[in-house]
């Protein structure tokens, strides 16, 4: 462990070390290894660290077969002595973060029982698994007010190695994965962890804690959250849409909820309003297919025309034609789509003259006896028709 700086000081930010090895993995990723590094690898549920070797930018840093691989953006220059930097910023987030899903996960089981089984540390947010199905608002409310009171708590963060026979004087949150070099993150009369991240010395250093929300997978829960200055992140986010929002709405802050819901209202009722217009408008377009049509079989072609429109046109040309069929199809973007109709007077065998018209366009459809629909590649909509027309003559 000595030349793993991050667990001696998770606060060193520059380093020197001299270079092992700089090689390219089986993906064709250049790496290096160093005789010490502040470099944080990827492991536990915490993202690596970043940051810069002789200038050079180290994009992902991983533990492979206990060397820890820096993997950098260009092939460092010859020389063998390599001052490391760390970007800070990031390592301390994750510093927050981390000791935040701690305090968080120690909340809920203190108070629930709610065991943590799984936790990944993302870009924006956090999320810890519950090992229960259920999560109320109020049980949520009140793990979250403790977490926040052990951080204005500062509690001293510690952190300790300790063999297997010592671990019996402490009450471990969950087992260990590890039999050796098992590595403790204390916070005193409260968590007792075993965990390989870097951590700050402080719980206030974590700063706050926000719950965000929570859902349910399977038979866990997932509880999405933010610690330290990505509270404040999202607290700002969420003003500056607010401040939007109410410029929009012309509504106050409080008032925003019912400005919104009366919003949705007019907009349920406009497209009522619009549905029955369009109905009114096929009822005249219906009207007028069946006066300017001629014989047993009336056609069109309508562009861009979906096919949940073609299929209540058809509907309403049978109801005041029954003794006629009608072959509707629409040339729609890269596709043809069509729906006969079948008057219950007429003759003919809708599903075979469909099962015909889809072979044409390589296309997939269904339906019953009087009505058809389906729809293929795109082929001129007359062309299509004509077809059609031909072969149920």
């Amino acid at each position: 462990m000595e030349n793993k700086l991050y667990y001696r000081d998770a606060y060193i930010r520059n380093f020197s070390a001299e270079l092992i090895e700089q090689k390219e993995d089986e993906t064709g990723r250049k790496y290096v290894t160093l005789s010490q590094t502040a470099f944080y690898p990827t492991g536990g549920g915490q993202p690596s660290d970043t940051g810069r070797l002789n200038g050079i930018e180290v994009v992902d840093v991983e533990e492979v077969s206990g060397e820890i691989r820096h993997y950098i953006k260009e092939e460092l220059k010859e020389g063998n002595r390599i001052e490391g930097a760390i970007d800070w910023e990031r390592r301390f987030d994750h510093m927050q973060q981390h000791a935040g899903q701690h305090i968080l996960s120690a909340a809920f089981e203190e108070l629930y029982e709610y065991k943590t089984v799984s936790f990944h540390l993302g870009k924006d947010t956090l999320t810890i698994d519950l090992d229960t199905e259920n999560l109320g608002t109020v049980e949520a409310g009140k793990v979250e007010e403790l977490a926040n009171q052990i951080i204005l708590e500062n509690r001293p963060i510690h952190t300790k190695w300790v063999g297997e026979d010592e671990l019996k004087q402490y009450r471990l949150r969950k087992e260990l994965s590890v039999s050796n070099n098992i590595r403790l993150v204390i916070i005193p009369d409260f968590d007792y962890n075993g965990c390989g991240g870097t951590h700050p010395n402080s719980t206030a250093e974590v700063g706050s804690l926000k719950i965000l929300g929570w859902e349910r997978q399977k038979k866990l829960v997932r509880v999405e959250f933010v610690c330290g200055q990505r509270v404040l992140d999202k607290l700002g986010q969420k003003h500056e849409v607010i401040k939007e929002l109410t410029g929009l709405l012309n509504s106050p802050e409080q008032d925003m909820g019912a400005s919104v819901n009366r919003l949705l209202w007019q907009k349920k009722e406009l497209e009522k309003n619009i549905d029955e217009l369009k109905d009114r408008l096929l009822k005249y377009e219906a009207a007028d297919m069946i006066v300017a049509g001629k014989g047993a079989i009336i056609s069109r072609v309508f562009q861009n025309r979906n096919i949940q429109e073609l299929q209540k046109l058809g509907r309403m040309l049978v109801s005041d034609a029954e003794d006629k069929i009608f072959l509707l199809a629409s040339e729609n973007e890269e596709k043809l789509q069509f729906v006969f109709a079948k008057g219950k007077n007429a003759e003919g065998n809708l599903k075979e003259w469909s099962k015909q018209a889809l072979s044409m366009i390589d296309g997939k459809g269904g339906g019953n006896e009087m009505l058809v629909q389906g729809g293929g590649r795109l082929i001129p909509g007359e062309e299509f028709i004509r077809k059609v027309t031909g072969f149920i003559q």
